[in-house]
């Protein structure tokens, strides 16, 4: 197999790969640039193209078929980046990845004892050698009810580490696992009863905007919100308007609408093309970080693997848990 990668860090992926394609025999060729119609050429004569949040329109992925590419291995868990109907009708396989549930769920409940304590006004107010007590008070996440939607492995492993915190713990599905021992309850009792929402849903057309103006009334006054998922999966500015009329109390966003384009590029200096994010980050009581929920050692290794062995049982045939249908 032939393997061209696009977005290759050099500090941190470029040694896997290279150490894992040598040992999977896999010949590969990378780039630092992003896949884009301008530079498809690189992948010329190549089986699979690795990418990673990149939008891959029709007409981009039109132009990766005609090159010769049979596959989009993209290394990431979400795969609503890539218009797949398009991917269907070109005849081009596309398959994903998995990595370790942890690194997403301990950053997920690090935000949410961050929201609770009131980390940043403190650290904030200690910058100024302000050391005062004042406005500082924070809660314990043992006297919370945590809600978490979306039980997948990520949600789950919340739940199972969450456990030794002694909080309460309600969850929702849409579709339940009803032999995971799961305290699961309605979207609407979950809002109205948890002290934290944790956010693990995908992104998808049925899961947009799924907490919205609605969905904010429901909640109780002073909620923490945390979104380590999809940046679509809030409505930004019925959650600006929570902030402004205090139901929500702490945001803790991993990842925020039309991120695509911003986060993992150098963007100092530059006006801020994002709305949404520059009128979030303008919060006091709003955590921002540049989607890096998953980013450890040993999820990155993972994601390498995985697309590489995903894009080789692809183009070998075989039985494939990563392909997306």
């Amino acid at each position: 197999m032939k393997l061209f990668v696009y977005s290759m860090r050099p500090y941190d992926e470029a040694p896997i790969f290279k150490r894992l394609c040598a040992g999977y025999n896999v010949e590969f060729s990378s780039t630092e640039q992003t896949p884009c119609l301008e530079n498809v050429k690189m992948a010329e004569g190549y089986d699979v193209v690795d990418i990673i949040t990149t939008p891959m329109t029709e007409e981009l992925l039109r132009a990766f078929r005609d090159a010769g590419v049979k596959c989009i291995a993209t290394r990431t868990i979400g795969y609503d980046h890539i218009d797949l109907a398009a991917a269907r009708k070109l005849g081009l396989g596309v398959v994903h990845v998995t990595y370790s549930p942890s690194t997403v769920a301990d950053y997920a409940i690090m935000m949410m004892l961050i929201g609770l304590r009131r980390l940043p006004f403190i650290m904030k107010k200690a910058d100024a050698q302000d050391f005062t007590l004042k406005g500082s008070i924070g809660r314990e996440i043992e006297d919370c009810t945590v809600g978490v939607i979306g039980t997948g492995r990520i949600g789950k492993t919340v739940i199972r580490h969450l456990a030794g915190f002694g909080c309460r713990i309600l969850a929702y599905d849409v579709y339940p696992d009803e032999k995971a021992g799961l305290q699961y309850v309605s979207l609407d009792r979950l809002l109205q009863e948890s002290d934290v929402i944790t956010l693990h849903a995908p992104g998808m057309d049925e899961t947009w905007h799924m907490i919205g103006e609605k969905q904010f009334a429901r909640m109780k006054d002073g909620v923490v919100l945390i979104n380590c998922a999809r940046g679509s999966l809030i409505d930004s500015d019925a959650l600006r308007h929570a902030l402004d009329e205090g139901k929500v109390g702490f945001a803790g966003l991993d990842v925020v609408e039309h991120e695509e384009g911003l986060y993992y590029f150098n963007r100092m200096g530059e006006p801020l093309k994002n709305p949404e994010l520059a009128l979030l980050k303008s919060y006091p009581n709003v955590l921002i970080t540049p989607h890096t929920a998953f980013y450890t050692e040993r999820a990155v290794s993972d994601m390498a693997e995985n697309s590489i062995t995903a894009a080789m049982d692809f183009m070998e045939g075989r039985k494939n848990p990563f392909i997306v249908s």
